[in-house]
């Protein structure tokens, strides 16, 4: 009867669970400007504390932080909105050529006694969806900045409540002091993770800028832009940033350049991302490689563009809420990098 029980209250937790992301993904329109808001907050929270430390009243201090922001986001916008423009109308004409390229790739391989079927190959390989997937991710991150002022607007009242609301959040449990700690910790990792992760991806993108800048690419400001924000995406996101970059300059510098760009963006995320990173994030998050990218997907999946940017943030608050409770503690382990093994051992 025991086990039968225990059954039925994992099938409830499953359908639960399943309403939940359901509700999530139909309203994604509101959750999502609520969830970069959010964590926007958590990043900007700092800075308030620091200014308080110097006497400034707090909504002084919240002003300027969101004038700042919004003076970032502004010129960003304005960089980086001219030369996504021009470079859409020049898309087209682009991928013709990257065609062209990779038909003449198949034809010195024809000369090789090396044979592939030309059509088939590009049916299932189309280059030039390779430069979309990274144009389609900025252009999904400035659709949900459309929601600018809603996002600014729960970031000031979430800046304002905070103190009040770890108060709450301290008299609403049951078990406060222990899970007052998980919060605090939740929060330290999170301020943490993108603090660095914001400087290792800031570095990353100016130093591709600077690299396609020194080699004459168009629209280097553009891939600067797309490499600092693609950074944020963990495993994969920095190759995704490469490869509009090496395609263009394939085909308007040659397969010299090009090969000597992927080789700068294959050196500069080696060193920010095994080298720098580890330096100052130290022994990480706790998550395993495997959830890590299978997160970035179910995220993506759940949240568009915004949950493959916070998809470490948002899996390392699961993570968290499961060690809180002895039944998900172990799924929390399986999600973990083993390193509580490591210490047992």
């Amino acid at each position: 009867m025991s086990s039968l029980t225990g059954v039925n209250k994992s099938l409830v937790i499953f359908a639960a669970l399943v309403v939940v992301l359901a509700g999530i993904k139909a309203a994604s329109v509101i959750v999502i400007p609520f969830v970069l808001a959010a964590f926007i907050a958590i990043i900007c929270n700092p800075l308030i504390r620091f200014f308080a430390k110097y006497g400034i009243p707090k909504g002084i201090a919240v002003v300027f932080v969101m004038l700042m922001i919004v003076g970032v986001g502004i010129s960003l916008a304005g960089l980086v909105g001219q030369s996504m423009t021009d470079f859409s109308e020049k898309l087209p004409e682009y991928k013709a050529q990257l065609k062209e390229e990779f038909v003449w790739v198949v034809n010195v391989a024809a000369s090789y006694n090396i044979l592939i079927d030309k059509e088939q190959i590009i049916s299932l390989f189309d280059p030039g969806k390779m430069i979309d997937v990274a144009t389609n991710m900025l252009t999904g991150l400035g659709g949900v900045m459309a929601n600018l002022f809603l996002i600014i607007l729960t970031v000031v009242f979430m800046l304002f409540e905070g103190p009040m609301l770890s108060k709450k959040v301290h008299f609403a449990l049951d078990d406060p002091e222990m899970k007052m700690q998980q919060i605090d910790r939740f929060l330290d990792s999170i301020n943490s993770y993108l603090a660095i992760k914001t400087m290792v991806s800031l570095g990353t993108g100016i130093l591709a800028g600077f690299m396609l800048w020194a080699l004459d690419v168009d629209y280097f400001v553009l891939w600067g832009v797309v490499a600092f924000m693609l950074n944020y995406i963990p495993n994969i996101g920095s190759i995704i940033a490469a490869v509009p970059a090496v395609l263009l300059a394939l085909i308007t510098q040659g397969p010299l350049v090009a090969g000597f760009i992927a080789g700068g963006y294959l050196v500069i995320n080696t060193v920010m991302g095994n080298i720098v990173e580890p330096r100052f994030m130290g022994k990480g998050l706790g998550l395993s490689t495997l959830v890590v990218f299978l997160s970035l997907i179910f995220w993506g999946w759940l949240m568009g563009t915004v949950g493959m940017l916070l998809s470490v943030p948002l899996t390392m608050i699961v993570k968290i809420a499961l060690e809180t409770s002895q039944e998900g503690r172990w799924l929390a382990t399986l999600l973990g990098n083993g390193e509580e093994l490591k210490l047992e051992d």
